[in-house]
């Protein structure tokens, strides 16, 4: 069973942030098509003080060229170029051809972003990209924001082989695979009796309104003791966000004390 909620739901859902375990389609954004709020009616959703919100200093757009076809012999003279061969998704029904356009993008620019950011940072931040003729043209063809949704690195060498973008207007509901980021360790009672710490998730799959797709969640260690955990359920994410993994699944566990 499918189930489709629309982006003016999840804003009247904004009070209080609903826990969610439901299955949903494999379309990395969800959005119902005779469901889609007018702009007079969709009230502006903004990033929350005390919530992470995207760091300014990575803001960049993203250069890109159309890309002759998606045969594997075009791909690989794109490679050889210093150009990643790419493709630009609609955000709806995407992956069955919707709106596709074939690109490249500089291989420096994306091995940059990824290398400041990290892989699963990159996957779950929100950038412009603008489409010209050529890198050197002031024209432009198209520019949209999007979020990276796939990166795909060559075994052994870790060479950038595609990168797949996914249009995100303001009314789309993406799914993101948020990272998660540990504070607290320096004070956490069970660490510094000298226990690990057993970290079972690095990232949470979440659907998030485009506008306010988090950089990251924080969890947090600073009162954690022996043997005790942190469920899905305890994460404090934007009461906007909808969780889509059971609330009881574990995160992390503090685990006994380390042998000398």
């Amino acid at each position: 069973m499918r189930f489709v909620r629309s982006i003016t739901t999840l804003r009247r859902l904004a009070g209080s942030r609903p826990h969610l375990s439901r299955p949903f389609g494999s379309a990395a954004a969800v959005l119902a098509p005779s469901e889609s709020p007018s702009v007079a009616e969709a009230p502006i959703l903004e990033y929350l003080e005390g919530f992470p919100r995207p760091d300014p200093k990575h803001s960049e757009t993203i250069l890109a060229v159309p890309r002759a076809g998606p045969k594997k012999i075009v791909a690989a003279k794109e490679r050889k170029a210093g150009r990643v061969p790419s493709i630009l998704f609609e955000q709806e029904k995407g992956e069955e051809g919707g709106n596709k356009r074939l690109i490249s993008v500089r291989t420096n620019q994306i091995r940059k972003l990824v290398n400041h950011l990290g892989y699963s940072f990159f996957l779950s931040r929100l950038f412009d990209l603008e489409v010209r003729p050529d890198f050197d043209s002031d024209e432009v063809i198209e520019k949209v924001r999007v979020l990276p949704r796939k990166l795909h690195l060559e075994a052994g060498t870790e060479a950038l082989l595609n990168v797949t973008f996914l249009r995100a207007p303001s009314h789309a509901l993406l799914k993101v695979d948020v990272p998660l980021v540990f504070r607290g360790d320096d004070v956490s009672p069970g660490l510094r009796k000298g226990a690990c710490l057993n970290t079972i998730k690095r990232t949470v799959k979440c659907l998030c309104p485009a506008d306010i797709v988090p950089p990251y969640i924080d969890v947090d260690l600073s009162e954690l003791d022996i043997n005790q955990k942190i469920i899905i359920g305890d994460l404090n994410v934007h009461p906007a966000l909808q969780i889509l993994r059971s609330m009881d699944e574990p995160v992390c566990k503090i685990g006994g004390i380390r042998s000398a």
